[in-house]
């Protein structure tokens, strides 16, 4: 099993390599000027970058450059970043880190910061794991941060700095925005959009919203179809002798609606999936109640499992072409049983109970519409509630899913 397991993550790793982001139509500008037209490896940055990777044409090998050569680059109608020498407060909002002090520490950086909306009015944007920061300029005008920091108080309450909004109350005041727009925009790449976009309609400029350029398919419902193979022992050392008994393997039908939420950077590379999903097993055994005797008595043991199971993950999409992508992802399932229970026909019967489990999966999608996956459940324990009982339930499922939305 370690030998396949093995073999298989190879397999996926490799397939990985090879299927990495596309080549774009782009460009850059470089320290004297110049604009070179070029192919740039689009890899949807997360956090702002600071080189990247391009090709003269297809033909030609693969180069880096870094921020220190380049003024600007981007890819046609999708992205651009420019770089800029700024004055950036890197303290960070995230409520496990915030500042005990309210003062502001700027530190000059030279950064390329993505044009979110260009215009007379400019918005940008920063990001750096956690860190998400906004600049502006107007008219061209040195770039500057829009102040936004939560800080905690010595009563151990938080206060928050909003400068921002004074920022811009004072450089995009315009005849068509109310006072209001200011003193209510929240420190949110939206609604800072927004704002923006009114500033330069209300100067007659022309805005370009580099955000709507990227069509993206941020949301999947999928109705889930598939067949389970499930296997079941269950084990009590605290009787006389050892106690075991298999169940085999048995085949039943699963059925789940899948809720796919698509992260957005990486070039929807990476998923958070929710699954609610309807499984059940059932089997029967029996077994010898008084072995080396003339006259041997039986008892039959009857499995009834039914569930809802409410899986929870992340997923990975390994685009093979623009129609066709290999995925694997891992879930974390919430287990809700229905009335299910062991029966012996002689003895106490016994109800199950299954805490959790973990899972993985491997699979195709087609046309953003069409899936294919198998799915291996870990071994749990669903006699979690009887500490002399133990139990090995586990199943491999086969799942055909059709996207509605």
């Amino acid at each position: 099993m370690k030998k396949q397991l093995l073999f298989l993550l190879t397999i996926i790793v490799n397939i990985n390599c090879y299927s990495q982001i596309s080549f774009q139509k782009g460009y850059y500008i470089d320290n004297s000027g110049q604009k070179i037209d070029c192919q740039i490896k689009n890899i949807d940055w997360k956090n702002n970058p600071t080189e990247f990777e391009y090709r003269l044409s297809e033909d030609t090998e693969h180069k880096k450059i870094t921020i220190k050569s380049v003024k600007e680059f981007g890819v046609y109608d999708i992205l651009k970043y420019r770089r800029h020498v700024v004055m950036i407060e890197r303290s960070s909002n995230a409520m496990n880190k915030l500042s005990t002090s309210g003062n502001l520490t700027f530190k000059e950086e030279e950064l390329f910061l993505k044009v979110v909306i260009e215009g007379k009015a400019s918005l940008y944007s920063f990001e750096d794991k956690n860190l998400s920061k906004f600049f502006y300029s107007v008219d061209n005008s040195e770039v500057k941060q829009l102040i936004f920091k939560k800080y905690l108080t010595p009563e151990n309450k938080i206060n928050i700095n909003n400068r921002y909004r004074q920022q811009l109350w004072s450089d995009l005041k315009c005849k068509g925005i109310s006072m209001n727009t200011f003193k209510n925009v929240d420190y949110y790449k939206n609604e800072l959009k927004v704002l923006f976009e009114k500033y330069n309609k209300c100067n007659n400029s022309e805005s370009i919203n580099f955000e709507n350029k990227q069509k993206r398919d941020l949301f999947n419902l999928t109705v889930r179809l598939g067949l389970n193979s499930s296997s079941l022992s269950i084990r009590n050392d605290a009787l006389f002798s050892s106690y075991n008994m298999d169940f085999g393997n048995e085949l039943g039908f699963r059925f789940g609606v899948e809720a796919e939420f698509i992260l957005p950077f990486n070039k929807n590379k990476w998923a958070v999936l929710v699954e609610p999903k309807y499984q059940y097993y059932k089997s029967e055994n029996e077994r010898i109640l008084n072995p080396n005797t003339v006259i041997e008595r039986t008892e039959q043991i009857k499995v009834d499992y039914k569930s809802l199971e409410i899986p929870v993950g992340i997923r990975h999409y390994m685009f093979l072409s623009e129609n066709s992508k290999l995925f694997i992802n891992s879930s974390f399932a919430f287990v809700l049983n229905l009335n299910s229970n062991i029966t012996f026909e002689h003895s106490e019967d016994l109800d199950i109970q299954a805490g959790s489990n973990l899972t993985f999966g491997l699979g195709y999608k087609y046309n953003d519409k069409y899936s294919l996956e198998c799915r291996y459940g870990l071994s749990h324990d669903i006699l979690n509630d009887y500490a002399d009982w133990s139990s090995d339930y586990k199943t491999l499922s086969i799942i055909f899913g059709y996207s509605i939305f």
